[in-house]
């Protein structure tokens, strides 16, 4: 069905360790995120916020609990299918911008599909189109050293987006940006939710960057605290 959620957590545990040392990072949360949602994920450090990304991306799996991705359960797959899962799906953007420092803008686009052994041909036309989608189009040949941060940033989004993923995870991607780049990059996240109907998942401990959001989600000591839809931005 077309309203059932992309995403679906329940009763999801995460304990890390054994015995006395053992430590839950989840302990038994309940999500559901819509397509096409922009969803903010906030809490503090330690309240759960990067695990439960880590599971959503396929990079880590519950201890307990249901993971369903598009009606999968996720938890059912083995890793290789997990990582196929991830390359189809599932785009990356991190803080940290994370671009090869010696290779074009274009080249760190198309990654995603060198990896999955789409022809050279392929790869350069859907990197252009990323690339221009993000408004870098005529930085093609740059390298990471001869562009801004923010420019940075918005390659990362293109390399993230060059898959036509159905969800784009992102982990404080505006924490190396001042504010008027930060707002530059959380528009086009925006936008890319908007026109394309990309369902974006961000991480952030800023407010204001989370007002850009449509659905706000707070994390306390491994749990759900609460969920709330911004009024500001409805969807």
């Amino acid at each position: 069905m077309a309203d059932d959620p992309i995403i679906s957590l329940r009763k999801v545990t995460k304990t890390y360790g054994s015995g006395q040392t053992a430590f839950q990072a989840l302990k038994g949360i309940d999500l559901d995120v819509a397509r096409g949602d922009f969803v903010a994920v906030m809490g503090a450090s330690g309240s759960g916020k990067s695990t439960t990304m880590n599971i959503l991306g396929c990079l880590d799996v519950p201890s307990s609990g249901t993971f369903l991705f598009k009606g999968i359960p996720v938890e059912s797959l083995d890793r290789d299918q997990r990582a196929l899962l991830r390359r189809r799906y599932l785009g990356f953007v991190f803080q940290g911008f994370n671009l090869l420092a010696r290779t074009s803008a274009l080249e760190n686009v198309e990654l995603p599909l060198l990896y999955r052994g789409e022809d050279k041909a392929a790869r350069r036309e859907a990197g252009m189109a990323a690339l221009d989608k993000v408004g870098l189009a005529d930085w093609w040949d740059h390298t990471p050293a001869e562009l801004s941060g923010g420019q940075q940033q918005r390659v990362a989004i293109a390399r993230a987006i060059v898959t036509n993923p159905d969800v784009l995870l992102a982990d404080e991607p505006t924490g190396n940006l001042d504010s008027q780049r930060s707002v530059e990059i959380m528009e086009l996240l925006s936008s890319l939710n908007r026109d394309s109907n990309i369902t974006v998942i961000m991480v952030t401990h800023e407010p204001d960057m989370a007002d850009f959001a449509h659905t706000l989600v707070h994390f306390r000591d491994g749990l759900v605290e609460r969920i709330e839809t911004n009024p500001h931005r409805a969807r």
